[in-house]
């Protein structure tokens, strides 16, 4: 008997998921624990496996496509099978666009599928009948494009959205030009094109702006000499560097130190280390370091476990497996969940100064500048060459106070200018 697969809850937060692509193909045969599929979820990108023996009968959600929790992606049974597909109550039918695309080239027999979109027609230069889906006639009119110079990819060669959005404007007659739209003749910085919304892009929007709305931020600023941090680091490097892991080579990022200095003054000042629960505040006993890590759609903050008490070294080496895994989109949802403060860092961007939102419930979040070449004025009143580098606290008002930030980025700003500290 056919199965039916549904997309999984595979985090928390979860409400729904995107077919990132398919691993099996309709037809091909497929056992328990195979993975046939890659679903992009709010925080990473996971794995689906098969649950049980048979043949991949039907493919019903298209890559790139986006589909409720609980909404069937897929059916599993044996080959020319019939079968149904159930749609819970719950979730939302797919849109005609969707169908249209989502729709194979051959269905199986006599499976009843997801019925194809609706399709008008119009005439071409001679007298053909243009076959064409409502959306992508619309944008069409809307981008001056004469769907007759259109190939469609859709089922029986349907012009679909995709294929309208694949061609520029400029290669179709449009509408008449003012004078003053007409003067720059160069080419454009890019395709003018609505770009589709990522899950991830989409929950990142949606906390972002909840969070900046309901959290209170203050700020802070200080100002760090890391001459002495980057001579320590040069000098580790040269020593370790070269050496093969198992001897113990590793080579040091400048956020390495940021990462474990910061854990380290969260051990100074507790306070800091706290979050905001309505009716409570926690005091956490541990420090769970996040870092954030920009990738294609957006920005994920993989969570280093237990910080305040792991070597340098130990922290490197972390943080480079989960900036590793996040990149590739393997984070999985315990990697990125539990941190009790966050570190972002754009100085390799030669961004000097800025402010992060903060990541809730965390009391603040650090934001690390690049580090700049300048003249200072020493304690003796004497000018020495300097390599300052900019921090800036973003705290949450409910939590703490100024004072506590204020002394946290004292503790940290003591730990980095002599950052044999961070060895011992």
């Amino acid at each position: 008997m056919a199965t039916q697969i549904d997309m999984p809850k595979l985090s928390d937060t979860m409400t729904a998921g995107t077919v990132a692509a398919w691993l099996k193909n309709e037809g091909d045969e497929v056992s328990s624990g195979d993975v046939i599929a890659e679903i992009e979820t709010d925080k990473a990108t996971m794995e689906l496996e098969a649950f049980e023996d048979g043949v991949l009968l039907k493919q019903i959600i298209a890559p790139g496509e986006q589909v409720a929790v609980g909404a069937p992606i897929a059916v599993i049974g044996e080959a020319g099978e019939s079968f149904e597909i159930s749609v819970p109550e719950t979730s939302s039918p797919p849109t005609e666009e969707k169908k249209e695309e989502a729709a194979p080239a051959k269905q199986p027999e006599p499976a009843t599928a997801v019925p194809a979109a609706a399709t008008t027609s119009q005439t071409s230069e001679d007298g053909g009948r243009i076959k064409v889906s409502p959306l992508a006639r619309k944008l069409a009119e809307e981008k001056g494009i004469d769907l007759s110079t259109i190939q469609g990819s859709g089922p029986n060669g349907r012009i679909v959205k995709k294929d309208v959005l694949g061609v520029s404007p400029g290669s179709a007659p449009v509408a008449t030009q003012s004078a003053a739209a007409s003067v720059y003749t160069g080419p454009d910085i890019s395709e003018e094109r609505d770009l589709p919304v990522s899950q991830m892009r989409s929950v990142i929007a949606q906390r972002l702006v909840e969070c900046k709305n309901t959290v209170p931020h203050f700020y802070l600023e200080t100002e760090v000499n890391a001459a002495a941090l980057l001579s320590l680091r040069k000098q580790l490097n040269a020593e370790l560097g070269e050496l093969a892991p198992e001897q113990g080579g590793i080579k040091f990022t400048v956020n390495d130190f940021i990462l474990k200095a910061s854990a380290e003054a969260l051990r100074r000042v507790p306070e800091m280390n706290r979050s905001w629960n309505i009716n409570s505040i926690r005091q956490h006993a541990s420090v769970h370091m996040a870092f954030g890590v920009a990738i294609d759609d957006g920005l994920v903050t993989p969570v280093i476990r237990d910080a305040h008490v792991k070597g340098l070294k130990v922290i490197a080496q972390e943080a480079k497996e989960l900036i590793g895994k996040a990149r590739s989109k393997k984070l999985k949802p315990d990697e990125m969940t539990g941190s009790t403060f966050t570190v972002t860092n754009l100085g390799m961007f030669g961004t000097s100064r800025f402010f992060g939102i903060i990541n809730p419930p965390n009391a603040g979040i650090l934001s690390v500048g690049a580090t700049i070449a300048r003249p200072i004025i020493d304690d003796n009143g004497e000018v020495q060459a300097g390599q300052m580098m900019s921090l800036g606290l973003s705290g949450d008002h409910r939590t703490i106070d100024g004072a506590v930030g204020a002394r946290y980025l004292q503790a940290l700003k003591s730990i980095l200018e002599t950052p044999a500290l961070i060895l011992v």
